[in-house]
């Protein structure tokens, strides 16, 4: 009997399945009873793994593409948005419209922090690159976890553009928030506007360090020299 090629990609994806690294997956990933995580699945797949069935199977059909992202089991939804980002890459204007659009349709999908990284800058970022970013303010105010982790790591594209603007402005609206998550996201892309402008990320520091969260600001200040890494955790540092 011929089976179909999403038969075929889940069948390759379990060849490189691990019950062990399921376990441990499964605690990494904060996957118990109110964790950021609780139910997910896991298979114990490792990222390369997954990343080379991704490669060998990237002309999956669109439809069955979202079949995967709606899956129960966290490496298919990975597969799902690592084989979304390639279509994005290759795609003509009217597939990456579609392909974004199908994103933000499906965030409660795209919900833990390893599947956000490994797709929003490449596709809600690369989209709205050129473009209005009003999507992005709208996510930043979102109750989803998920969603505002994607308007700060959707930055990350105009951050290797060498754009800063809409990195701060939406940092500046998640600076008070309350999730650990976002305050690494956030602190995160302070770092790599910093590696490439630093006297604009301290710019925004001096603002707004005192009263942010302070694995927000760790992370933000993670490459400074020591000595003004250690005046900015003292709050010796002034505007």
């Amino acid at each position: 009997m011929n089976t179909t090629m999403l038969e075929d990609i889940r069948a390759a994806l379990r060849e490189h399945a691990d019950e062990s690294d399921a376990i441990a997956l499964q605690r990494f990933f904060k996957t118990g009873p109110g964790e950021y995580g609780d139910g997910d699945r896991f298979l114990g797949v490792r990222v390369p793994a997954t990343r080379r069935v991704a490669r060998k199977y990237r002309d999956l059909p669109l439809a069955d593409t979202k079949t995967l992202l709606h899956s129960a089991i966290h490496e298919e939804r990975l597969l799902a948005l690592i084989i979304l980002t390639h279509k994005y890459q290759k795609g003509t204007s009217d597939e990456r419209a579609e392909i974004y659009r199908i994103y933000l349709d499906h965030t409660e999908y795209i919900n833990n922090w390893d599947l956000v990284d490994t797709s929003a800058e490449h596709i809600v970022g690369a989209y709205l690159k050129e473009r209005l970013r009003k999507p992005l303010h709208v996510l930043a105010k979102s109750e989803s976890l998920w969603e505002r982790r994607i308007a700060i790591m959707a930055t990350f594209h105009f951050i290797k553009n060498r754009e800063f603007d809409e990195t701060l402005r939406i940092a500046e609206m998640l600076v008070a928030d309350t999730e650990d998550l976002i305050h690494k996201a956030v602190g995160w892309m302070l770092r790599e506007v910093g590696k490439r402008e630093i006297n604009t990320e301290e710019s925004f520091l001096k603002k707004h360090y005192q009263c942010m969260p302070r694995t927000m600001l760790r992370y933000a200040i993670e490459k400074f020299p020591e000595e003004i890494r250690q005046q900015y955790l003292k709050g010796a540092i002034r505007q």
